[in-house]
């Protein structure tokens, strides 16, 4: 029976904010080292994050304010700015696939599978 996302062993409020502040730090950062699983799951809601900010309009500025923390990103803007000022623009002639997932290994305390998710180009 498929459910369409993992749960990833957590209940629905902390699984919600986990990923939130995944998705926050990969604006930011614009790649980030976590497990497999969780970059999976980030892939889904960057990709409709992305495509919210190529829309540019204020009710797409709302809708990605829902998911994307208002942490700052460098001096002058946030990780909300940075999606629609700087990454939108960047993947304007792209239609999709815009993060890229490197397999990093097991990791050494538990040999969980790590991952490196990252934006393409």
């Amino acid at each position: 029976m498929a459910r369409g996302y993992s749960k990833l062993n957590r209940r629905s409020d902390q699984r919600k904010a986990m990923l939130r502040d995944l998705v926050t730090q990969l604006i930011i950062h614009e790649r980030i080292e976590t497990t497999e699983t969780k970059a999976k799951e980030i892939r889904r809601i960057v990709e409709k994050m992305i495509t919210l900010g190529k829309k540019g309009t204020l009710s797409a500025r709302r809708q990605a304010a829902q998911t994307v923390r208002f942490l700052d990103a460098n001096e002058d803007q946030n990780a909300l700015q940075k999606l629609f000022e700087d990454l939108a623009p960047r993947f304007k002639e792209r239609n999709g696939g815009y993060t890229r997932i490197y397999k990093m290994g097991p990791r050494r305390g538990d040999a969980t599978e790590m991952a490196l998710i990252e934006f393409v180009e």
